[in-house]
């Protein structure tokens, strides 16, 4: 999954994986007899490691002199992106609700021959929205690339929610994304090499337990991105969607709920630097579609070709947290 940054896995997953996985070894041989054959199954699950990574264009773009806007840029993966952006030469729009540490990293960022715009703002609010693509265009003249990074998360079973949270998480995860997306697109059109960028998570491919709201926010995100890409080739914006795993960031004291029983040690995941390296990296390349982690990786191309065990596995889990409620 993660990731307000955040795209949190469950690690103790991807362990009882392989466990399940070589018990139910026999029984995968009967069902896949025949000219296709397990190993051919498993050579395939090896080899979308590559989709899983990210397909790509031969389009190469450099971010240097590139007028980027990063929501959620206050901390976690946005402050990461920022922060590597800006080295490359980038000229940076940064928004978040924390105004303080807003403008504590555009002073951080501010060096000569750099530019650094920090827009305090709420993304889920129209006005402000509104205010952003306004400043970011009378500013830097227009926009190359949009990086849609906010994020918040809960964590505990829905029938234990409320529909205030479900309802904020979607405001924040989806509809803020896609509302700023629909303002930037005239925007976009006039840009250099135009993008835009959505951080998901790996619970936007794989939905889990406890992840309830925080899954349907970030399928919803998903879709969207899948959507406009066909739509948005006809303005040549190339829209990118990134997927991370367990990622190091305070979204785990910032969550709208922290009910769920199963252990998320955040500080085990990945270090947000790494992740928005890759996400430059991602963006460079126009990798359309990037899966970030190897416990993300691992547990996507599973479900990919066995989402019944995937299924049970998590059945079993929730049954063993559960036992004595």
């Amino acid at each position: 999954m993660q990731v307000a940054p955040f795209g949190a896995s469950l690690p103790p997953i991807s362990e009882a994986m392989d466990n399940a996985v070589h018990e139910s070894w026999e029984s995968a041989q009967k069902n896949w007899r025949g000219s296709v054959g397990l190993v051919k199954l498993l050579s395939l699950v090896n080899e979308s490691g590559t989709h899983l990574h990210g397909t790509r264009t031969t389009m190469s773009r450099d971010l240097q002199h590139r007028r980027l806007l990063i929501t959620g840029a206050s901390s976690g993966i946005g402050r990461a992106l920022a922060e590597q952006a800006s080295r490359l030469g980038a000229r940076l729009a940064i928004t978040a609700r924390s105004q303080d540490k807003l403008e504590a990293l555009a002073h951080d960022l501010s060096a000569p021959g750099t530019e650094v715009l920090a827009i305090p703002g709420d993304v889920t609010s129209d006005a402000d929205r509104q205010r952003t693509v306004e400043t970011v265009v009378d500013q830097f003249g227009g926009l190359d690339v949009l990086v849609n990074a906010a994020g918040v998360a809960s964590f505990g079973h829905f029938a234990d929610s409320t529909e205030a949270v479900v309802r904020q998480i979607m405001e924040v995860n989806f509809f803020a994304p896609a509302e700023l997306i629909r303002r930037c697109i005239p925007v976009l059109t006039n840009g250099v090499q135009p993008a835009i960028v959505n951080v998901a998570s790996m619970c936007g491919r794989r939905g889990l337990p406890a992840w309830t709201e925080y899954s349907a926010s970030k399928f919803a995100l998903c879709g969207l991105t899948e959507a406009l890409r066909g739509e948005m080739a006809r303005f040549d914006i190339d829209v990118l969607l990134i997927l991370p795993g367990l990622t190091r960031t305070d979204l785990g004291r910032n969550m709208l709920r922290n009910e769920g029983r199963m252990k998320i040690d955040f500080a085990a995941g990945m270090p947000p630097e790494d992740v928005a390296r890759s996400i430059i990296a991602s963006i460079q390349k126009n990798r359309t579609e990037t899966v970030l982690g190897r416990d993300a990786r691992w547990i996507l191309r599973v479900n990919k070709f066995f989402p019944g065990l995937v299924n049970r596995l998590l059945v079993r889990k929730v049954g063993q947290l559960y036992a004595h409620s």
